[in-house]
C-alpha cells in the first residue's frame, strides 16, 4: 500500500494541477483524471472512482473522441467500479455489463 499510496497522491496533484491550468474539458486533464480514477480502482476505492469519472465521461468523448484510447480506458474504469463495488446493485452490475459490451465493440 505504501507505493500505491504515493502513487495515488501523485496522480491526485497532477489531476488538480491540470484541473486548474487547463479546466477540465482539456485532452490532459481527461488523461490525468483518468490515471488517478485507475489509481483509486487499483486501491478499491469504487465510490472515489465512480463520483470522478460520472463527471469526466460526458466530456471525454466531446474533447477526445468516441474512440479515443483515454476515453475508452475511462469508461472501462468506471464499469470496473460498478462492478467491483462491495454494494453494487443488480442495476450496477447491468449498466457495468452493457459498458463492456459496447467497449468490446469498439
Amino acid at each position: 500500500l505504501g507505493r500505491l499510496g504515493e502513487a495515488l497522491r501523485l496522480r491526485r496533484d497532477v489531476y488538480s494541477g491540470r484541473l486548474k491550468l487547463n479546466g477540465d474539458q482539456h485532452a490532459d486533464t481527461l488523461l490525468a483524471v483518468t490515471n488517478y480514477a485507475s489509481c483509486l480502482l487499483s486501491l478499491r476505492r469504487f465510490g472515489e472512482v465512480k463520483s470522478l469519472l460520472r463527471k469526466a465521461i460526458p466530456v471525454a468523448p466531446r474533447v477526445l473522441g468516441e474512440s479515443d484510447s483515454v476515453t475508452l480506458k475511462m469508461r472501462g474504469c468506471y464499469a470496473e467500479a460498478l462492478k467491483s463495488d462491495p454494494g453494487a446493485t443488480l442495476d450496477d452490475v447491468r449498466e457495468a455489463v452493457t459498458t463492456f459490451e459496447e467497449l468490446e465493440r469498439t
